[in-house]
């Protein structure tokens, strides 16, 4: 006859269970504070990077108090100047922008694995965009600038292989997270895959991405503003001019026309995303 098992007394077991609830509440608590002293050793090492001092910081507030008081009242002797390169900068925006959708709309369907026609070239394709998003309009501006010259040509061209980048990386996501059934349905009534892919891929998509091409124009109105930093136009080559010659007055008119130009694009576009949803 096999031996008799053996049973374990609730007190006994009440004992176990206790003593693996503690060792588990010690080995989390071990963690969260690896975890804290882990998080506030890099925001330590980061302000030691960034050589973060605070006693610099507010003893350099009179100084920028000064500064404020020099600034008022706003000169408006350059107005037409400031607002011409105000132009200049929304110009560059949208023409970068509008560039860069036109070459991001074929570029994001070889970008997107359940569509891409060649699938061998989805991870090229991948590498290139990222490379662009990787690289700053700022910098494309300022490499442009030795090619073609001073001028806002310069930063419409860096804003443009900047946002192809981001552009297609949106798209190309925004297909991959598409569902394909309506195309699958279209294709059992014998429609080609391209055919099912526009009529009825294509309408499934067009709000998002035409919200997104707006996104991407406000976002390159600000950026287009410290190009002419580097020479490539706009209204930013008058902000540096000012900075440089400390002539506060003309600096608050500049901020003052890019703060007026920022909020109505930004209301104008955040209205018309809205309607497209």
């Amino acid at each position: 006859m096999p031996p008799p098992a053996r049973t374990i007394s609730p007190r006994v077991a009440a004992a176990c269970d206790a003593l693996e609830a503690g060792s588990r509440g010690r080995w989390r608590w071990l963690k969260l504070t690896l975890l804290a002293a882990g998080i506030i050793g890099f925001y330590a090492l980061c302000a030691w990077l960034a050589r973060v001092d605070l006693v610099r910081l507010v003893e350099g507030l009179p100084k920028l108090l000064f500064w404020i008081g020099q600034a008022w009242p706003p000169a408006t002797g350059e107005l037409p100047v400031i607002l011409l390169r105000t132009a200049e900068t929304i110009a560059i925006a949208a023409l970068g922008t509008t560039v860069a959708v036109l070459l991001a709309l074929p570029t994001a369907v070889f970008a997107s694995r359940n569509i891409t026609p060649l699938r061998w070239v989805y991870h090229p394709v991948r590498g290139f965009l990222n490379a662009l998003r990787g690289i700053d309009a700022f910098v494309f501006a300022l490499i442009l600038v030795a090619a073609v010259g001073l001028g806002p040509f310069a930063g419409m061209l860096g804003v443009a292989l900047h946002t192809w980048g981001s552009a297609a990386k949106l798209f190309a996501d925004q297909v991959e997270s598409a569902s394909l059934d309506t195309v699958d349905a279209m294709r059992t009534t014998g429609a080609t895959r391209s055919t099912a892919l526009v009529y009825a891929l294509v309408p499934q998509l067009a709000p998002v991405t035409a919200s997104t091409a707006l996104y991407l124009f406000e976002f390159n109105v600000r950026a287009s503003m410290v190009l002419g930093v580097v020479g490539a136009g706009g209204i930013g080559q008058e902000l540096k001019n000012s900075m440089d010659l400390l002539d506060f007055a003309r600096l608050a008119t500049i901020l003052a026309v890019m703060l007026l130009v920022v909020t109505v694009i930004d209301q104008a576009s955040g209205a018309l995303r809205a309607r497209l949803k």
